[in-house]
């Protein structure tokens, strides 16, 4: 099929250049519209109608929780676990592992109520894109898109390692090593290329059969983990669990913060919505059902790791597998090696199949080519999405080093939960034309509060390495600006089909944690994070915006002729069946 530039840039700002360079002069005009701006929930079920086919429905809260289970458990937990216990945490891992998991249950609550009320591929995009607006809900597109990238990258290049390990070499010895290059970028890793390249032919083919891979691969990855854990505490001496905590609480709050990329993936099955049987009862247990589960083993394969040897000597490349070398079971590195492989295969595909969902609704929206959008008519998957990110990823895990991925992808992840458990409160306390001015200003008050609170917090862990008195302004701001939302705003919504217990209370302390955590990561990261956002905000300024402005008053406009919205049972008839009714216009201030 030949592709041409309407497949790319079909609006109407870029049929010509005298129409590019007026759009450009909108600029001013058009942002301030896009800021303003927010979609509704009938929008975002109606740009699946731009795929041009559906999503196959054949997913259930089982696939979902080992997808979940498959999305997760992988690199982070199986190198990231003896880099942070050796060089900042010690055996107090565990406790690292157990805030992040906390952390990352509070977003899953907040994902699974978007998830159910929006059941679209879009995930913490289209949430965005309904509460906060399009700009804001951009800036998540492109950090989601960051996030992906680079934790694929991540994983394939730590992939490397352990097949290293199990053929009896270093990882060394299977990379190229180009010493003009800069330390960090000169490791090239065709490996990483290559498994790629193979989880990209298996995720273009068809969901059901990810799910079928996937769920083989992690059971035989629990059994490999069960043994890890028993034969682990066999060979265990409690003496190697003294010192307990080296470093202090800072060095774990910092391990934390890095090992929150052992939880990334989870917003995957999110994006699943769209191809779920029964969204309001498969999101809610297949999310949290494969997170509490997922926590429970990280922990105990942390402290399994640590009674195994001392944590000063813990190999930072493949502990698992080293440490049954050291306690004088070289045979079962080769089994620990084998299972770490087969759950870091499970994660690439899980991303795979994600990350392409995450783009083909960006893609609908215009803010990215709408080539990205199609879906196979064959396969009903979107073959354009998943080829373009998993070569991204490819280039990025050709070169770069684990340490330089992780933080970063840290920084982007932490974002975009914060955000979305922001989105949560505004979903709860403001619905447009409902809300009145008094309690919308309340709520934007407390949320400021909350939001530059929980920020201080951080900074000033971030920058003091003693002090405390800080701490006695910033939390009671966080506790009083909580309670003030609760006691003083009422609810504007109440969930259709399925909602998170304790609002805002949970979603303010994911709030505070995700930011909190923000504060223990290394400077070098965000100069890093900074260039990508600079990069993002230049595209957006000279092409998404434009795209995406078009595209909605495009839309608005059919809309107005029509005078009435398209309405769907949620997640029960095609988005090419929309009964028509009566409505408001659904890009509503």
């Amino acid at each position: 099929m030949a592709v041409g530039k309407n497949d790319f840039l079909p609006e109407e700002s870029f049929k010509s250049w005298g129409n590019y360079v007026n759009a450009l002069k909108e600029t001013p005009a058009r942002l301030a519209d896009r800021l303003l701006t927010r979609s509704s929930v009938e929008a975002e079920l109606e740009v699946k109608a731009r795929s041009e086919n559906e999503m196959k429905r054949t997913l259930s809260w089982w696939d979902l929780i080992w997808f979940g289970m498959g999305a997760v458990i992988g690199a982070g937990i199986f190198v990231l676990t003896g880099r942070e216990a050796r060089d900042a945490a010690g055996p107090a891992v565990v406790i690292s592992y157990a805030v992040s998991g906390f952390s990352a249950l509070l977003s899953v609550f907040c994902y699974t109520e978007f998830a159910v009320e929006i059941p679209v591929a879009g995930g913490s995009f289209a949430y965005l894109r309904v509460e906060l607006g399009d700009f804001m809900a951009f800036i998540a597109a492109g950090n989601i898109l960051l996030e992906y990238i680079i934790g694929g990258a991540a994983v394939a290049r730590t992939w490397t390692s352990y097949f290293a390990t199990l053929c009896n070499h270093t990882s060394d010895e299977f990379r190229i090593t180009v010493h003009h290059l800069a330390e960090g970028y000169n490791q090239l890793d065709p490996i990483a290329v290559g498994i790629l390249a193979i989880i990209c032919a298996i995720a273009v083919l068809s969901t059901k059969g990810s799910s079928r891979i996937n769920y083989i691969a992690s059971v035989v990855h629990i059994f490999v983990i069960l043994f890890i854990i028993v034969c682990g505490i066999i060979k265990a001496d409690t003496k190697n669990y003294a010192p307990f905590a080296p470093f202090g609480p800072r060095g774990i709050f910092k391990a934390s913060a890095v090992l929150f990329f052992s939880y990334v993936g989870f917003d995957a099955v999110s994006t699943m919505a769209e191809e779920t049987k029964n969204p309001a009862k498969d999101i809610p247990i297949g999310l949290v059902g494969s997170m509490v589960i997922t926590t429970i083993i990280y922990c105990l394969m942390a402290v399994t790791l640590c009674l195994m040897q001392p944590y000063q000597t813990i190999d930072p490349d493949a502990p698992f597998s080293r440490a049954f070398e050291i306690v004088g079971w070289g045979w079962a590195q080769y089994i620990v090696a084998a299972g770490a492989l087969k759950g870091m295969t499970s994660v690439l595909l899980v991303s795979a199949v994600g990350q392409a969902r995450y783009l083909t609704h960006i893609a609908r929206t215009h803010m990215m080519p709408p080539w990205f959008a199609k879906v196979d008519t064959k396969t009903g998957t979107p073959i354009n999405a998943t080829i373009v990110m998993l070569a991204a990823t490819a280039v990025i895990a050709f070169f770069t080093d684990l340490g330089i991925l992780s933080n970063l992808l840290s920084i982007s992840t932490l974002i975009i939960f914060m955000l979305v458990a922001v989105a949560l409160l505004v979903r709860r306390y403001y619905v447009s034309g409902e809300t009145t001015t008094e309690n919308r200003n309340k709520l934007v008050v407390f949320l400021i509060l909350i939001i530059g609170s929980s920020v201080a917090t951080a900074a000033y862990w971030g920058v003091s390495q003693s002090g405390w008195i800080a701490y006695c302004i910033t939390a009671p701001v966080w506790l009083l600006s909580t309670f003030g939302l609760w006691f003083f705003v009422p609810h504007a919504r109440k969930p259709k089909l399925w909602g998170i217990p304790l609002v805002p209370w949970l979603p303010s302390t994911s709030i505070a944690i995700n930011i909190f955590l923000l504060g223990s990561i290394d400077k070098d990261s965000f100069i890093r994070f900074g260039i990508w956002s600079g990069f993002l905000l230049l595209y957006y300024f000279f092409f998404g915006l434009h795209a995406s402005y078009d595209t909605a008053k495009e839309f608005e406009g059919k809309t107005m002729h029509d005078g009435r919205l398209r309405k769907v049972e949620e997640g029960q008839v095609s988005a090419t069946k929309f009964d028509l009714d009566g409505g408001n216009s659904p890009m509503a201030p």
